[in-house]
Order: C-alpha cells, then structure tokens, then sequence
C-alpha cells in the first residue's frame, strides 16, 4: 500500500498520542496525526478527540500559521477574542494567521471528536495573552518562552 493513502482500518486502529500542553494542565487531548503517516511535513492534518470539561491548548494567537478546525462529533464552546461561541459537529473554525487569540473547551458530555489542520512552517511566533508569554520557533533550533513585558524592542534603523 502507498503511503499516500492511509486506509480507514489503519486510521480507526491508531491508538493515538495524549499530550498535555506545556502551559496549560487541562489542555489535555488525544492526536492521531495522519498527515505524518502520509509524509506531510508542510501542514499538520489530526484528528483530536478532547474529553468533556478539557481544553484543546492555551489561549493562543499565532503570528505566522493558519490553523483550523472541523467539529466531527461533539459540543464545545470556542472562545475567539473576548467572544465566545458555541460550535458543535459539522461545524468549521478558522484561525487566520495574526487573527485574535483562540481556544476550545469541550463542554459537552461526550468526547469532542475533530479534524485540526494547521501550517508547519520553518519558523513561528505565538502569543498567550493570557499568561503574558510569546513562544518563539525555528526549525532546528529549541523553542524559547519569554515574558512579553521582558521583550526589548530596539530602534535599529534601516538596513
């Protein structure tokens, strides 16, 4: 079988990966990462499955990436800004890059079950406005964490 197809009883036999985000505790939820299977390295294409009362990740804008969502199955509510939405299956959400911070709580009484799509791109840099905190990523390179308010921006002039 070529791994540019990955067949529906390989899919429903991943046991998945849990993963905890690295700022917040309740952001706690399950990853099949097809698009790995499949060689993709340029987008990340998953099914997440997030159990009732958990968040998909930290509040968070991204600078760089465009990410979305399609709800599969489940309730959650989606908090973009300072708005909160409810979205439910069949549901799209899209987080344009540089777009306003984001996060989902699955409070539903059931597992949320969703397509998450998301750029990979050589470099990344993202807000938790929530925590104060700006993530900094570059291919090869470890990811940095850093107060906001500790972050100098000096007056370099043109080059």
């Amino acid at each position: 079988m070529s791994d540019y197809i990955v067949k529906k009883e390989t899919i429903e036999a991943m046991e998945g990966i849990t993963k905890t985000h690295f700022l917040n505790p309740n952001a706690i939820r399950t990853n099949k990462s097809l698009g790995d299977l499949a060689g993709l390295t340029g987008l990340g294409f998953h099914i997440v499955e997030i159990e009732p009362s958990y968040e998909s990740t930290q509040f968070h804008v991204h600078y760089f990436e465009d990410e979305c969502v399609y709800v599969l199955s489940g309730n959650a509510e989606v908090t973009i800004g300072e708005e909160t939405y409810p979205v439910s299956e069949g549901d799209f959400i899209g987080y344009p890059a540089g777009g306003l911070p984001h996060t989902m709580v699955n409070n539903g009484d059931s597992t949320l079950r969703c397509i998450v799509v998301g750029q990979r791109l050589a470099h990344d840099e993202a807000d938790y406005p929530r925590l104060n905190k700006r993530i900094f990523r570059n291919q090869g390179r470890p990811w940095q964490v850093v107060d906001i308010e500790s972050i100098d921006f000096p007056n370099s002039g043109k080059k």
